[in-house]
């Protein structure tokens, strides 16, 4: 047993080895750009911006901005997943209904973010502006990832189903939730990332009281570029665990289901 698990560990040190001096290289790129402009206004060094991090870490009104915004863009998210997932199951079993929504969803998949925070400025409060542009921004992604998943059902599947006189509800828990689950997955992963870079975006252009995306607007406007690069980090951070805590949490699920 050990024989069998020593190669896997040595694989396992060396990803993250390798992974380490890819994050350490970049940083020495990092210092040596901004010690070249020699201008902590344009870029500034590794050092003076984790020292900045540091100092807003001490402070209060920083976590709750970092809070707030992991609240706004996390309902919206799921508010995005749940409307999405249920609209692409209607739309994958009614032609009428996909054709109807079709047009609708792509528009909001095409058009750009700017021009949806500009409108939910004037419709809505600026502090649920992030939810909505989340949400907004998901919504497409897993109505599409759904459908797909379930309109891709193995034919076989369904044909002996039709045999065995499978009952509706055992028809979707054996057959089509297993087929959509690969689609669903994937439709998470990439609305999470998406949802967080638009939410913040969002932020950036509505300036609620307490968010990362008003943070990073202050910081431009007085022109505090270590605080800028500081909450720029942090947002990558954040949106980096988000990932890794969806990832972790579909695959229990999954190998939970089978």
């Amino acid at each position: 047993m050990t024989t069998s698990t020593t190669p896997k560990n040595k694989k396992i040190i060396s990803s993250a080895a390798l992974k380490l001096a890819a994050v350490l290289f970049w940083i020495i790129v990092w210092f040596a750009v901004s010690a070249y402009l020699g201008s902590e206004l344009l870029l500034p060094s590794p050092a003076a911006t984790f020292k900045r991090l540091f100092e807003l870490m001490k402070e209060a009104d920083f976590w709750l901005a970092a809070l707030w915004s992991l609240l706004r863009i996390t309902v919206g998210c799921a508010a995005g997943i749940a409307v999405g997932t249920l609209l692409g199951a209607v739309t994958a079993f009614s032609r009428t209904l996909y054709e109807l929504f079709k047009p609708v969803l792509t528009v909001v998949r095409a058009t750009p973010v700017a021009s949806f925070i500009i409108l939910a400025l004037v419709w809505i409060k600026r502090d649920n502006v992030g939810t909505f542009i989340s949400f907004l921004m998901v919504l497409p992604i897993l109505w599409s990832n759904v459908s797909e998943g379930i309109t891709q059902c193995d034919k076989d599947l369904l044909e002996m189903a039709k045999i065995f006189r499978f009952s509706k509800a055992s028809l979707i828990t054996k057959i089509y939730v297993p087929c959509t689950m690969p689609y669903f997955f994937a439709g998470c992963t990439t609305a999470l990332g998406l949802a967080w870079k638009a939410g913040v975006a969002a932020e950036v252009l509505s300036l609620p009281k307490y968010a990362l995306g008003s943070e990073l607007y202050y910081s431009k406007i007085y022109l505090e570029t270590p605080s800028l690069f500081a909450v720029t980090l942090v947002v990558i951070v954040m949106s980096i665990i988000l990932e890794k805590l969806l990832s972790l949490a579909l695959k229990k699920f999954a190998g939970w289901k089978k």
